[in-house]
């Protein structure tokens, strides 16, 4: 009979044994119906425990292979992609925000190609400012899919950023992010107040549902901005 032990004790006693080296590197685990028995738990329950151990790095499953402990545990890094404003909020200083240019225009060739957009494809362009404490902290410039989010054409972002609008409208099942260094060109000059030429940290994200594109954001941020990686 199956009683109501949690995939959190289930985790933490693998754990337990994987380091004791009673499973060590490279060893086979048994397989979730005998752990479920082992366990007294559903099988369900022992499944969520193996995602875990999976997503942390910690074992390795293959299709008819069955589970393996990892030779070296995979480090994932782990990436929080905050609110611009709880973000800076979050380093104590007051956030403000201004929506520099807003426009419906057809979607340019560089971003069709790159979302995949059929031509014509209409898109909301929004160029954004975010400051901290009354200095430029964040230019935004996005394109957001009509023909995904067609409830952002009406939206108001003269007081309210995208990313919080989006994040309040629509999920997301997939997002690609790349980094990258940029000389600021003359008007990324003027609204971060730095001058032209200077090294920019630069974000570009894109991000889907169920394959459909939804949005593309280009960040660039002030001169000296840091971006922190847990793993």
């Amino acid at each position: 009979m199956c009683t109501t032990t949690s995939f959190r004790v289930i985790k933490a006693d693998i754990l337990r044994r994987i380091s004791g080296g009673e499973w060590p590197p490279g060893s086979l685990l048994p397989n979730e119906l005998a752990l479920a028995r082992e366990f007294g738990a559903a099988r369900a329950t022992v499944s969520r425990a193996m995602r875990e151990l999976v997503d942390d790095g910690i074992v390795e499953r293959k299709r008819k292979a069955g589970t393996r402990v990892r030779p070296v545990p995979l480090r994932q890094v782990r990436l929080d992609i905050p609110l611009v404003r709880v973000e800076v909020e979050a380093q104590g200083s007051s956030y403000r925000y201004a929506l520099v240019s807003s426009e419906t225009v057809p979607a340019p060739n560089w971003l069709r190609a790159r979302l995949d957009l059929r031509q014509g494809a209409e898109m909301l362009h929004l160029v954004c400012l975010h400051l901290s404490d009354g200095h430029p902290y964040q230019l935004e410039d996005r394109w957001i899919n009509l023909g995904a989010v067609p409830q952002a054409e009406q939206a108001d972002f003269s007081t309210l950023g995208p990313s919080e609008w989006l994040s309040r409208q629509m999920p997301f099942s997939d997002i690609e992010i790349s980094f990258s260094a940029s000389a600021a060109e003359a008007e990324q000059a003027r609204q971060l107040s730095c001058a032209v030429g200077d090294p920019l940290f630069r974000i570009e994200r894109q991000t889907f549902w169920e394959g459909r594109p939804i949005t593309f954001v280009r960040m660039v941020y002030r001169c000296g901005h840091r971006l922190i990686a847990r793993y």
